[in-house]
C-alpha cells in the first residue's frame, strides 16, 4: 500500500506543530505536577510521578496522563471524612431519639450524611421499614 497512514511517520517536529497549529490544536505539558488522584465509588488511583499533557482544541481541552498509580481502597477515605465531620453528643441523641437507634449507629450515619440530621434520621428510619 502505497502513501495512506503510514505518510506522516517521517514528519518534523516543527512540520507537526504547525499543522497542528492551522487545525486550531495546541499541546502543552505541564511541568508543576505533584499528584494527581482519579477517584472512584470504591477507590482512588494516585499518580506520584504523574506527567501531564495538555491538548487544547477549539477550547476543549483533554489531559492525558502517564505514570504509575497507586490504587488505595475508598476505607482509608473514611477516616478521613470522620475528622472532617464534627459530631456532637447533642446530635447523636437526637438521631438516637427520633430514628429509635443506638449511639454507634446514630453516630456512623451521621457521619456518613456529613452531620445532616434531617437526612440522617431519614435514612435510619428507612432502614426500619
Amino acid at each position: 500500500m502505497r502513501g495512506g497512514f503510514r505518510k506522516g511517520v517521517n514528519m518534523s517536529p516543527k512540520k507537526l506543530d504547525q499543522m497542528m497549529k492551522q487545525v486550531g490544536l495546541s499541546v502543552e505539558e505541564m511541568n508543576d505536577v505533584e499528584e494527581v488522584v482519579i477517584k472512584t465509588a470504591d477507590a482512588e488511583l494516585v499518580f506520584n510521578d504523574a506527567s501531564v499533557t495538555i491538548m487544547d482544541a477549539h477550547g476543549s481541552k483533554m489531559y492525558q496522563i502517564t505514570g504509575t498509580p497507586v490504587k488505595r481502597p475508598k476505607r482509608e477515605l473514611k477516616s478521613e471524612q470522620e475528622h472532617e465531620v464534627s459530631i456532637s453528643a447533642e446530635d447523636v441523641e437526637i438521631v438516637m431519639e427520633k430514628a429509635g437507634c443506638g449511639a454507634e449507629e446514630a453516630k456512623a450515619t451521621l457521619i456518613e450524611t456529613r452531620g445532616d440530621l434531617a437526612e440522617a434520621i431519614s435514612r435510619l428510619c428507612e432502614n426500619e421499614e
